[in-house]
C-alpha cells in the first residue's frame, strides 16, 4: 500500500513554478506566431506591380509612364496593347489585370472577377483621369472666356473653337470604365470565394490527419484519401455552387479543382506523417496552414504582397487552389498548366512519402531471418520440443 501511495504521490505532484512558467511563454510566442503569420501579408501589402494595359497617343501614354515613375513603388507594370480588342484578349486570359484606353473616347478595362481590389485600384485611375479632363476642359473654357471677351471689347467678333458650331454645347470627355469579367451575381464582392481557401485548407488538413490516426495500413490509408478526395471535392461544391452560388461554371470541373487542392493538403499530411512519425502531423499543418495559406493571395493579387512571396505563394497548396478555381470559373481562356501540375505535385509527393515511410517502418519492424526461421535440427516449436 505504502508503494501505491508514493507512486501516486509522484502522479500527482505539481509541475515546478519555472517550468510552468516556460510553457506559458512558450505559448504566448506560439499564439504571437500564429498571428503575425495571418496579419503579416495585409500589413505589409501595397499595390504595386500590378500589370495593365496602355494605349493611346504617345504624348499621353508618356505621360503617364513618368507619373507611375515617380512613385515607388509603382502601382502598375504598364504593357502596350494593339487595340481594345488586343487588351480584352489579355485580360480574358489573365495576363492583364486591366487595361487604360486613352484617347478621344477614354476607357479604363476591369475585370473584378480576378480581382476585386485591383480593380478598384484601376477605378480609381478612372477617376483621376477624369478630374484631370475636367481641369483641363475648365482651362480651355477659362481661356476661350477670355478670348472672347477680348474680342467682344476690341469690337472684332469672336472666333469659335475648330469643329464646334454655332449655338451647339460643348462636348467633354468621359471616362468610361468597362468591368470585362465581372463577378457572379451570387458573390458580388468576390467575398465567398476568397473567404472559401481557408476551409478548403483546413479541411484537407483534418482529412489528413483523420486518415493518419484511423486508417491502418498504407494502401488502405491511400484508398482512403482517394475517396476522401473526391467525395470531398463534390460535397464542397455542391454547397459553394448549387447551394450558395458562389461558384459558377462547369459544376464537374470545379469539383474537380475543390477535390484535388484538399487531396494535396491530405496526401502531404498523412506522407510526412508516415515519415517521420506524429510529428509529421504538426509539421504538415505548419506547412499548408501558417505558410502557404497567408501567402496564397486568395484576397489580393498576388504581386501586391512583399516580393517575393507572393510568387513563392503560388507553388503551394493554396495559392495554387485559389488561382486555378478562379481561373476555370470566370477565364476559359486562361493558361492553367502549372497550377495543375502544382497541386498534382503535392499530391504525389505526398503519396510518394507515405510508400517510404511504410516501406522503412516495415523493415525496422521486420526480424531478422535468424529469428523467423529454425537453426540446425532446433526442434520449431515447444510441442515438438515436448515430443522429443
Amino acid at each position: 500500500m505504502s508503494l501505491q501511495r508514493e507512486s501516486a504521490a509522484r502522479a500527482v505532484r505539481p509541475t515546478r513554478w519555472p517550468i510552468a512558467a516556460v510553457f506559458g511563454l512558450v505559448g504566448s510566442l506560439l499564439v504571437a506566431v500564429i498571428v503575425m503569420a495571418f496579419i503579416w501579408p495585409a500589413a505589409t501589402s501595397q499595390p504595386q506591380n500590378l500589370p495593365v494595359g496602355i494605349d493611346g497617343p504617345t504624348d499621353s501614354v508618356t505621360t503617364l509612364h513618368n507619373a507611375l515613375a515617380e512613385q515607388d513603388p509603382s502601382p502598375f507594370t504598364l504593357h502596350h496593347v494593339d487595340s481594345r480588342a488586343d487588351a480584352v484578349s489579355q485580360i480574358e486570359s489573365r495576363d492583364l489585370y486591366g487595361a487604360i484606353l486613352l484617347g478621344d473616347d477614354p476607357e479604363v478595362l476591369v475585370s473584378s472577377a480576378a480581382s476585386p481590389i485591383a480593380a478598384q485600384a484601376l477605378r480609381g485611375v478612372a477617376t483621376q483621369l477624369q478630374s484631370q479632363i475636367d481641369a483641363g476642359v475648365k482651362a480651355g473654357l477659362a481661356e476661350q472666356l477670355g478670348a472672347i471677351v477680348g474680342a467682344l471689347q476690341s469690337g472684332q467678333r469672336p472666333q469659335l473653337p475648330e469643329g464646334a458650331a454655332p449655338g451647339a454645347a460643348p462636348q467633354f470627355p468621359t471616362v468610361t470604365v468597362t468591368d470585362v469579367v465581372p463577378l457572379s451575381e451570387g458573390d458580388p464582392t468576390g467575398a465567398g470565394l476568397a473567404a472559401s481557401v481557408f476551409p478548403l485548407v483546413l479541411g484537407g488538413m483534418l482529412g489528413g490527419i483523420l486518415l493518419t490516426l484511423l486508417v491502418q495500413g498504407v494502401v488502405r490509408r491511400l484508398v482512403g484519401l482517394l475517396v476522401f478526395g473526391a467525395a470531398a471535392g463534390a460535397l464542397i461544391t455542391l454547397v459553394m455552387q448549387t447551394w450558395f452560388g458562389i461558384l459558377q461554371g462547369d459544376w464537374l470541373l470545379n469539383a474537380a479543382v475543390n477535390g484535388l487542392g484538399v487531396t494535396a493538403t491530405a496526401a502531404f499530411v498523412v506522407g510526412v506523417a508516415a515519415l517521420v512519425g506524429p510529428p509529421g502531423i504538426a509539421i504538415g499543418a505548419v506547412v499548408t496552414m501558417f505558410i502557404g495559406n497567408p501567402i496564397a493571395g486568395a484576397t489580393m493579387p498576388p504581386q501586391f504582397l512583399p516580393e517575393p512571396w507572393g510568387a513563392i505563394g503560388q507553388g503551394f497548396v493554396p495559392g495554387a487552389s485559389a488561382t486555378l478555381l478562379r481561373s476555370v470559373m470566370y477565364f476559359p481562356e486562361a493558361a492553367t498548366l502549372t497550377q495543375w501540375l502544382v497541386l498534382g505535385a503535392w499530391a504525389v509527393g505526398g503519396v510518394v512519402l507515405a510508400l517510404i515511410g511504410h516501406s522503412r517502418n516495415r523493415a525496422e519492424l521486420t526480424p531478422p531471418p535468424s529469428q523467423l526461421e529454425p537453426v540446425g535440427d532446433e526442434p520449431e516449436s515447444e510441442l515438438e520440443l515436448a515430443r522429443s
